[in-house]
């Protein structure tokens, strides 16, 4: 596999196919400094891999997480805010490497997805949910600010939704979540809508995968002249590269491409 191990995660390699467990159950899977540092060690790991096309993230013990550990918080707010500070700039860097991935990657929730669970479920191309998950964003019940997350839970659910969500510390069942976008599937079959997603992803290039989520990234932030250079030099390269031929070619003579998995 030549991946990165740690006890705060369950790593299965399936062909092309990764699935990352959350390993901490006995605290619902929260996002302690080992498991952000194990997660973000991951993710670095991951991307120059073209080998693994699609990651499934998900929790132990029937919940997906339950957001930062509070019992390290309690620790914190009686420490050095300059500390404090500094471990709040690597979660950050966390949520970064996990959205930056070029892996497709799907994030399965069952139980709960709470605070930053529900930031890092912000990250995801695909959210499939338990019919009796819930989230919610209780930061601010908690007399803190939902920080690194933040950016993340606004691009999914734009600002109006996302304030409302930060300043109330709302729950959602997984009916609301749906209905708001924050979730793209809720079903009783959740290991048949996994085999679903895993079966369109394997049938798209592993090259042009990473191209079109760097591209999505890049796209919001360019000036219109900017975006069209952009997406000219980004398509350009898929077009000459040894993917875009196979893909016309296989196109042209009636059959899958190489990389396509039944």
């Amino acid at each position: 596999m030549g991946l990165p191990q740690s006890p705060e995660l369950a790593l299965s390699l399936d062909g092309e196919w990764l699935t990352v467990t959350l390993n901490r159950p006995e605290t619902r899977n929260a996002l302690s400094v080992a498991m952000v540092a194990a997660l973000t060690d991951l993710a670095v790991a991951l991307m120059p891999r073209r080998d693994i096309r699609g990651l499934t993230l998900r929790g132990a013990g029937g919940v997906f997480c339950a957001g930062g550990d509070l019992k390290a918080f309690a620790r914190m707010a009686h420490g050095d805010p300059a500390h404090v500070a500094a471990l709040s700039r690597d979660a950050g860097h966390f949520f970064d490497a996990i959205d930056a991935l070029p892996q497709a990657v799907l994030m399965v929730v069952e139980g709960a997805a709470m605070a930053g669970g529900m930031g890092l479920i912000c990250c995801a191309d695909m959210v499939i949910a338990d019919p009796a998950a819930r989230f919610g964003l209780s930061e601010t019940q908690l007399g803190l600010t939902p920080a690194q997350i933040a950016p993340f839970v606004i691009r999914r659910l734009g600002p109006r939704v996302a304030r409302r969500l930060m300043l109330t510390g709302a729950r959602l069942d997984a009916e609301g979540a749906l209905a708001l976008g924050l979730v793209d599937e809720v079903a009783n079959d959740m290991a048949g809508a996994e085999a679903k997603f895993r079966a369109q992803v394997l049938r798209c290039a592993p090259g042009a995968l990473a191209a079109t989520k760097a591209l999505t990234r890049a796209l919001p932030h360019l000036s219109r002249d900017q975006q069209i250079n952009t997406a000219a030099t980004s398509f350009a390269a898929a077009m000459t590269g040894l993917e875009g031929r196979e893909g016309v070619a296989s196109f042209t003579e009636k059959r899958a491409p190489v990389w396509a998995k039944a």
